[in-house]
């Protein structure tokens, strides 16, 4: 039995009884009846809310594995951050003090310009070649 039901029930048991709606007890039963009245009307429409919000939620969840599935591939197990990810570093520009972030690509290079100052870097990457050398020959 809904609540709007149980309110219905208790209105015509007030009104089978013939409750004296003048006295003094009658009339604040009477309101209290009236109250469970909206507040059942109010929880229904609520109810009626939540149920419409719930879809609403379950079709953008719906809609949001669909981009999932376009953007990173039918299965998630095959998508691999590690694979797309490249090492990325970091410098301090001498003349502006700014932190520059750079790709491999632009190590590789073996210059960089700052974005901040226009300030050209260069490189050198000889020491790091015979470290990693020596570390492949001592493996």
């Amino acid at each position: 039995m809904e609540i709007t039901e149980k309110v219905a029930y208790l209105k015509g048991l007030a009104d089978g009884l013939a409750l004296d709606t003048q006295s003094r007890e009658g009339k604040i039963l009477t309101a209290i009846i009236d109250v469970l009245d909206d507040m059942a009307l109010e929880i229904e429409d609520l109810k009626d809310c939540h149920l419409e919000l719930s879809e609403g939620l379950d079709a953008v969840s719906d809609d949001l594995e669909d981009v999932e599935d376009l953007v990173y591939g039918e299965d998630d197990e095959e998508y691999d951050d590690d694979e797309d990810d490249e090492d990325c570093y970091a410098t301090t520009c001498p003349s502006c003090e700014e932190t520059i972030y750079f790709d491999e690509s632009i190590l590789n290079d073996g210059e960089v310009i700052c974005p901040n100052c226009g300030e050209k870097l260069e490189f050198d990457l000889s020491d790091m070649e015979e470290e990693e050398k020596e570390e492949e020959d001592g493996e």
